[in-house]
């Protein structure tokens, strides 16, 4: 929630007056700032899942130890009320009257012991479900929490729509050549890794994986999916590999530390390509200097140059 505030500090909409050089810098702030949003945004839901996974399992097995619980103070009640039919006096009268004294005392010996196991699981029992509410409790003042936080982040987002809508509004109004200028821009190799061929994928599932994003080119950004019909960033990276059966967490950040970091001369179709610095963009590379990527809002997945922006890792999954 901290980091969103922090994000909501993008400026407000583009001057129809500034140069075309300034209205691109201003819808790549944009741009890059609501990247970071959507991150942010899918750690937290990421975070929100788990903890709520965590909590659903406190709860069945504090359902379980209350079964438990009440299963033997039934058990209890029905030996208290034996005890009383055939042992409401008091002992030493009871042991008085017995026409067996010995049969009597060995009764009663029996007797202590079971009510003495009874109460000490009983209280075990007790103990048990007092750490499971305990749990119960933490975890869904974690889960209020974290969803919270994840409001927190969303309402953020919707602030960061807002500034892009504006600011594509702004390139709209722009002439044709102004508009085509800016996605060359954007799609511009800065000279890291543009000699770069790639060779064969490292292993059988990162060819899948690249198989899958070559099927997603031309499909839709959409803000925080994960596909099959759109894609953020990380959603898209994510989905393709899990179409190879490998799992991958939601963000780029965690991403960026799902496999083996090498160097980018030696990049191999497959490889996740994490860009800036705090990862906050990635894509896939495919060979030939290209990645695959979903770009931004209003972009489809595409092929772009590997150094369309600058490099922080490249990984192999």
């Amino acid at each position: 929630a901290t980091a969103a505030a922090a994000l909501g500090a993008a400026p407000a909409g583009a001057d129809p007056q500034q140069t075309p050089e300034a209205t691109r810098a201003k819808v790549d702030l944009l741009f890059e700032q609501a990247e970071k949003a959507t991150e942010l945004y899918n750690k937290a839901g990421e975070q929100v899942g788990r903890l709520r996974g965590l909590v659903d399992q406190a709860q069945d097995s504090a359902a379980r130890g209350q079964e438990r619980v009440n299963k033997m103070r039934g058990a209890l009640g029905s030996l208290a009320g034996a005890q009383y039919r055939s042992g409401g006096i008091d002992p030493a009268l009871a042991l008085l009257l017995s026409s067996d004294p010995d049969s009597y005392l060995d009764k009663a010996s029996v007797l202590d012991r079971v009510g003495a196991r009874q109460s000490g699981t009983l209280r075990e029992l007790q103990q048990a479900q007092r750490r499971l509410g305990q749990v119960r409790m933490e975890a869904a003042h974690d889960l209020t929490e974290l969803e919270r936080s994840r409001a927190a982040v969303s309402r953020h987002k919707r602030t960061v729509e807002r500034k892009l809508a504006e600011a594509r509004r702004l390139l709209d109004s722009l002439p044709s050549a102004d508009r085509d200028s800016y996605d060359r821009a954007s799609r511009s190799d800065r000279g890291e890794g543009s000699m770069l061929l790639g060779g064969a994928p490292a292993s059988a599932r990162a060819a899948a994986a690249v198989r899958a994003a070559q099927n997603a080119v031309g499909r839709p950004y959409v803000w925080g999916a994960n596909g099959p019909s759109g894609f953020d960033c990380s959603g898209l990276t994510q989905w393709s590999y899990a179409q190879a059966g490998v799992g991958l967490p939601r963000t780029s950040q965690a991403q960026r530390y799902a496999g083996r970091q090498v160097p980018l001369s030696a990049a191999r179709p497959g490889d996740l390509v994490a860009y800036r610095d705090d990862a906050s963009h990635i894509g896939m590379y495919v060979g030939n200097g290209q990645v695959i990527h979903a770009p931004y809002p209003g972009a489809s997945v595409r092929y772009d140059p590997v150094g369309m922006m600058p490099v922080s890792s490249v990984t192999r999954v």
